[in-house]
């Protein structure tokens, strides 16, 4: 049992936070809970958990909309837990950032064996680029501020800037930046999702884990020269990975 994670328990139903409150405590965790977006958001503010079990149906932000603002400016575990059994509900759920989906009504049990595996999977964030599963691959990216698509990154300090939109800093969630520092270390080299999540979260990649692809697709967002055309930074090599192709 893991007695030092930080729970936030975000569901609009008073039930169902008091029983996770009373449950989940009896389990050692520290719980927090918020009945709705605004809520959730003061509570991140106040801290930042290790895990934030988030419900589907809420009455301001829907859990999807709020999953994508946390995928966006946090690295935090996602376990969407809701009414809704939706097949497409949970594929979109997994889609924009979940690592977990547990549908209503769940046995307690159940939910905290899923916490579990979330946080084994999750909780450990290296403050450095862990060595490649491969020989010859490099360890760690040059040192100072590096051009990376149409954004440069102080590596140092960890802050990346847009440089076509005049140096406006860029959000950049710690997943993201580890996932910079790997592509630079590993310029025109195909880089496998087992390696990246051994790179970045030093566990092996499992069928059906979309968690790099979204990933990587968040970051080409914001540094790709053109984010509605094909990829030319990090660019995707067919059943094989990605690869960072610097610019000439």
């Amino acid at each position: 049992m893991n007695t030092s994670a930080n729970l936030l328990v975000v569901d609009d139903d008073a039930a169902v936070r008091a029983m996770l409150l009373e449950y989940l405590g009896s389990h050692g965790y520290a719980v927090r809970t918020a009945a709705d977006g605004a809520e959730m958001r003061t509570e991140i503010e106040r801290a930042l958990p290790d895990l934030i079990l988030l419900d589907l149906r809420l009455p301001d932000e829907d859990g999807l909309t709020l999953a994508r603002y946390l995928r966006e400016h946090h690295d935090v575990a996602i376990v969407m837990v809701t009414a809704s059994g939706d097949i497409v509900d949970r594929v979109v759920g997994l889609e924009v950032g979940a690592d977990d989906y547990l549908a209503k009504p769940f046995d307690p049990r159940e939910l905290l064996a899923r916490i579990k595996s979330v946080l084994r999977r999750m909780q450990t964030r290296p403050q450095q680029v862990a060595p490649a599963p491969t020989p010859n691959a490099a360890v760690s990216p040059p040192s100072g501020r590096q051009r990376f698509g149409r954004c440069e990154i102080e590596l140092d300090s960890r802050r990346l800037f847009d440089c076509s939109a005049g140096g406006a800093e860029v959000p950049m969630t710690a997943m993201e930046y580890e996932l910079i520092c790997v592509f630079l270390a590993n310029p025109n080299r195909v880089l496998s999702r087992d390696q990246l999540l051994m790179h970045t979260r030093k566990r092996e990649w499992e069928p059906f884990d979309r968690s790099i692809d979204i990933r990587v697709g968040r970051l080409r967002r914001k540094i790709e020269p053109d984010p509605t055309a094909e990829p030319s930074c990090i660019r995707t090599v067919r059943n094989a990975g990605y690869m960072y192709v610097p610019e000439r």
